[in-house]
């Protein structure tokens, strides 16, 4: 699955980048809900639930608009045979992802 108006960099559909692009739609997926799910804590916990909704929301947009250059690094790599893994992203998806357990866990604790 290539990015809609994506040019085809390499020839065989299915391969990493399209599956790569595809993991980080699952997240990106995985944050809106996220949001969502903190935005319904708002009644209860109040404007604690706002914060991680709102970085939520930001790293959404963030792996959104990322996303196209991900797919020409990725194509481009199989292009020259070297793959490079993308170890920022990953670490700064693993270190949102703990900030959220945070918070949410600083909300709960705030009922």
């Amino acid at each position: 699955m290539a990015l809609p108006g994506a040019t085809a960099l390499h020839q065989d559909p299915g391969l990493q980048p399209e599956r790569t692009v595809m993991s980080w739609d699952r997240s990106l997926l995985a944050m809106v809900v996220s949001a969502a799910m903190f935005l319904r804590w708002y009644g209860t916990v109040g404007v604690l639930a706002l914060a991680p909704a709102a970085l939520c929301a930001v790293a959404a947009l963030v792996i959104h608009w990322t996303q196209r250059s991900r797919y020409r690094v990725q194509a481009a790599g199989i292009a020259r045979e070297r793959v490079h893994a993308d170890v920022g992203a990953v670490l700064w998806l693993g270190g949102l992802v703990v900030v959220l357990a945070l918070l949410g866990v600083v909300a709960m604790w705030s009922i």
